[in-house]
């Protein structure tokens, strides 16, 4: 296997939103994963130009998770050879030169109510009630929309949650990705499915999975946010492979109260145990202790609103005391990309990694039982909607290529390298696009090889934006390419991407219309037998230049699941919504005309 995997998973895009046909103020939405594979595509294609990297596509499964398997019965796999087509200097007898980074077609699923990591993490002592209730949610969403009701009850937010019955695959699939993803990081070498031969562990994986899961608590859904996949992951890594220390780093946009929660309770049980120990208690196995560190807007959900619990909990810097680890640093506004990168950035936000160095001196110094996460979030992106960064606290699309270059180097340093980064927030399709190409370019390795930031530059964006821009049936268009890494990224991300393969979600049904159409009154004498259309009245037909008869070409239908990918929005109106443009009236007097 690769130094980096990136693992996606065709049943993300399954989560959609049903409850009106109008979603067009539904921002975290199955278009997300098609912005985020176009930055990875292009990332991989401007690698090969400088350090001659292979990308390979695999196929995930759910039997043997840590191994790499080929389905030829799969489409995307199909793709495979002609994907591995890369810049090399190898013959085609022989192995390619580099491969850094694989891209995992993921099949892994966990069950919410009986997988050990998320009973851990979302469970209850008696009864798994919270999951129980999300999957009842979930596979009843039909019916209520149906009904005319909420899927989500009374007393959750309405604009940031809601369900459909693919939900839950998509839910369970990408608790799954992300546990596979960790069996790959933390389990070192596997067995080959199509030989006997060993392939060797990636050090640094990326997530691309949806929903989001940094502000879910133990059993409190909120913002986009059903399960809480970083924390199910550290549990996974925890309960199979002995992670007994984890390292997360949230560089949403929003602070992650939810993953802070979540590894507070943690932190609080492995310290109660602790003392128990020094008191004289057997102690069968070391517990989970996690460094949550978050760079965020204080001004921004969940904080919005001033309530001071929320605020509290985002500005909390604690550090031992009571055996809690957590670090919150608040963005701040800048003038230019200077004061940013000489300023901000290194002596203001690199102190969320300081401060996990610390956690891991703290902790027992450099030990083979630590795995780094970063809570990726793109929102805080320069190029996000301006509705969502209104309070201006933003970062350069740069930012998550050195924060992806600075957090390997850590986890080269306190973790034998391994660091698993899984996408939360960012929602316009430039900032998931930029946000991608520039973080997956920080994660590989490219030694003395030449990076140039320009890649992700506006003018090269809105260049490759053109160029994968979606057309009829969901494929990028098909227009000549001069530049090779274009072609080469249009390639890629055919060869990746699966969100034209997934048919629209059920929609709910449309109210009949108690509007009529007015008779219209026939001409004096003339009968409705007598009224045939002619080829150029006729409906679906219009005359042509030469006194022919063309077909005119049917209407263009796009269902809310598609966007271009410079889109603003991707929602339709519903057919009540639609209002035709009043005409003037026109009398025409007919008879002698004046003086006559």
């Amino acid at each position: 296997m690769a130094k980096v995997s990136v693992f996606l998973q065709k049943s993300c895009l399954q989560h959609r939103y049903i409850r009106t046909r109008d979603n067009s103020h539904i921002v975290e939405r199955p278009e997300r994963l098609r912005a985020v594979n176009v930055g990875l595509a292009a990332a991989v294609a401007r690698l090969e130009e400088v350090a001659l990297v292979t990308p390979t596509l695999t196929s995930g499964t759910t039997a043997a998770p840590s191994a790499t398997r080929l389905n030829d019965e799969d489409e995307l796999t199909k793709a495979l050879g002609k994907l591995q087509l890369s810049v090399s200097t190898s013959s085609p007898s022989e192995p390619p030169s580099q491969t850094l980074v694989t891209f995992v077609q993921s099949t892994a699923s966990a069950d919410l109510l009986n997988n050990p990591a998320i009973k851990f993490v979302h469970g209850d002592i008696e009864r798994d009630v919270y999951l129980e209730t999300l999957v009842a949610w979930a596979k009843g969403s039909q019916d209520k929309v149906a009904k005319g009701e909420s899927e989500i009850p009374e007393g959750y937010s309405q604009g940031d949650l809601y369900l459909c019955r693919g939900s839950l695959d998509a839910i369970q699939g990408a608790l799954g990705t992300i546990c596979e993803a960790v069996d790959a990081v933390v389990g070192g070498a596997a067995q080959s499915v199509e030989s006997s031969s060993l392939i060797s562990r990636p050090s640094q994986a990326f997530v691309a999975i949806r929903p989001p899961g940094h502000h879910c608590g133990e059993d409190t859904p909120s913002g986009f946010c059903f399960v809480n996949n970083v924390a199910v992951g550290a549990a996974h890594a925890h309960l199979k492979h002995n992670i007994t220390r984890v390292v997360i780093f949230d560089i949403d946009l929003h602070h992650g109260n939810g993953t802070q929660a979540i590894a507070w309770g943690i932190n609080e049980e492995t310290y109660r145990k602790q003392l128990e120990a020094e008191a004289g208690a057997p102690i069968d196995k070391p517990g989970l202790q996690i460094y949550y560190g978050s760079i965020h807007d204080i001004l921004s959900y969940p904080c919005e609103d001033g309530k001071p619990e929320l605020i509290q909990s985002a500005s909390v810097s604690i550090h031992g005391p009571h055996g809690q680890h957590i670090e919150n640093i608040h963005l701040k506004p800048y003038t230019s990309e200077q004061e940013f990168w000489d300023t901000l950035y290194p002596k203001q936000y690199l102190s969320l990694l300081e401060k996990a160095g610390d956690f891991i001196a703290r902790t027992g110094g450099v030990r083979d039982d630590t795995l780094v996460f970063i809570s990726c979030g793109f929102d805080a992106n320069e190029h996000e909607y301006p509705s969502m960064s209104r309070h201006q606290r933003k970062v350069p699309a740069s930012f998550y290529y050195r924060f992806a270059q600075d957090a390997r180097a850590f986890a080269e340093k306190y973790a034998s390298g391994r660091l698993i980064s899984v996408l939360e927030g960012g929602y316009s399709d430039r900032a998931l696009t930029s946000g991608a190409m520039a973080h997956l370019t920080g994660l590989v390795d490219t030694g003395s090889s030449g990076v140039d930031e320009k890649w992700w530059g506006l003018e090269n964006l809105i260049t490759l934006e053109a160029a994968t821009k979606k057309r009829r049936g969901g494929r990028p268009s098909q227009t000549a390419i001069p530049e090779p890494w274009l072609a080469r990224t249009t390639e890629i991300f055919a060869s990746i991407d699966s969100s034209h393969t997934v048919p629209a979600a059920p929609r709910a049904p449309i109210p009949p219309s108690s509007r009529t159409l007015r008779e219209r009154k026939l001409p004096n004498g003339a009968t409705a037998t007598n009224t045939k259309a002619s080829p150029e009245t006729s409906p679906g037909k219009t005359a042509s230049a030469k006194g022919g008869v063309r077909t005119r070409p049917p209407a263009l239908v796009t269902s809310g699941s598609e966007s271009d990918l410079t889109d603003i929005t991707s929602g339709t109106t519903s057919g009540d919504e639609v209002t035709s443009k009043k005409l003037p009236r026109v009398i025409l007097k007919l008879g002698p005309g004046p003086g006559a």
